[in-house]
């Protein structure tokens, strides 16, 4: 899904390998977009069993490390010593003050926000990239932790900048929005920024288009007319809490919006129609398409190589909480090239 560098940057990516760190890798979302952008992981760090499972299926000369962030320590858990040119961080969601268990302004995923900071200036990487939701950026139960990690970088003397965008402007064919947090040890956020390239809209990224090929796979005789009426990009895909039950696209308003593709968002498929399915919304949800972990992750830009461990709902959990590769593969060009002009 994602877009190919031209020619020229292929063969700077091959010529010029950098290092990279990351912390909360999930699936691999935001791993494999960075080695595209000509990032080499030095450790991934998650602490869920099947995460790393899953990296070490797919990448098994990646060296991951099952381990709580917060228990993380350097100088015992890093392999050698080299100088890091980034530290990137998928961190877990931030919660809203009305879903939020915690004291207001509190939780277990702001510590993991400031603890990343603090391993910045102890690492001291050339550059920290920190995506998450925008809430993150825009609320302000989060502007303490915001003005506390802005403290440690800029006195240890790093330049930072926040932006909100949404990865359906980089390939992804998904609503989906992001707080992006780059810091650059010797300056450069303007550069970083200017080369943060929305990609213009391909005419293929719709969801029907992206799944056209997978619906019609058992010889389902509708999966066209399904892919005509599903002409836009999907909602927010939500991999929800991994202490809830079972698998679902989201809550009410995102349930709502796969209706309107005729897609029944409240569970996942096992499969793909068969040949004698007959999908008619105005007859039910038992005549609604659902999706299964593969399409889902296909609509996060995964590529079909990619495989998740784990049983249905613990793909679907990784899947759905993972940063789209093309994404972050555009996250990661834009940070390559502000690295380049320093």
């Amino acid at each position: 899904m994602g877009v190919e560098p031209e020619h020229g940057m292929r063969n700077v990516l091959r010529a010029s390998r950098l290092t990279s760190i990351e912390l909360c890798a999930g699936a691999g979302g935001l791993a494999l977009g960075l080695e595209q952008a000509g990032f080499d992981p030095v450790l991934l760090l998650d602490n869920r069993d099947v995460a790393c499972e899953t990296l070490r299926a797919n990448r098994r000369g990646w060296n991951v490390l099952h381990k709580d962030l917060l228990r993380f320590e350097p100088r015992f858990d890093l392999p050698g010593h080299c100088e890091i040119d980034l530290l990137a961080a998928g961190l877990p969601r931030v919660k809203s003050a009305a879903t939020a268990s915690r004291p207001r302004g509190s939780s277990w995923e702001l510590e993991l926000f400031e603890t990343t900071a603090r391993l910045t200036v102890e690492l001291r990487p050339r550059a920290l990239l920190i995506e998450n939701v925008p809430d993150l950026l825009k609320r302000d139960e989060y502007a303490s932790s915001r003005t506390r990690v802005a403290k440690h970088l800029e006195d240890a003397g790093y330049e930072y900048c926040w932006l909100l965008v949404d990865a359906c402007d980089f390939g992804v064919p998904q609503h989906r929005e992001y707080a992006v947090m780059v810091a650059l040890r010797d300056g450069g956020t303007e550069a970083f920024t200017a080369n943060l390239r929305p990609i213009p809209p391909a005419p293929g990224l719709t969801v029907g288009a992206v799944l056209r090929g997978s619906m019609g796979a058992r010889g389902w005789s509708q999966a066209s007319d399904w892919a005509a009426k599903a002409d836009g990009i999907s909602p927010t895909i939500v991999g929800g809490s991994w202490d809830r039950g079972g698998g679902d696209l989201g809550p009410q308003g995102s349930v709502r919006a796969w209706a309107k593709y005729g897609v029944n968002g409240r569970a996942l498929a096992d499969d793909v129609p068969a040949a004698e399915f007959v999908w008619d919304p105005s007859m039910g949800v038992d005549h609604m398409l659902k999706l299964t972990v593969d399409q889902v992750a296909a609509l996060q830009g995964f590529p079909p190589y990619w495989t998740f461990e784990g049983r249905k709902t613990a793909r679907y959990r990784q899947v759905g909480n993972a940063t789209p590769p093309p994404f972050a593969h555009a996250l990661g060009l834009a940070v390559r090239s502000a690295l380049s002009t320093r």
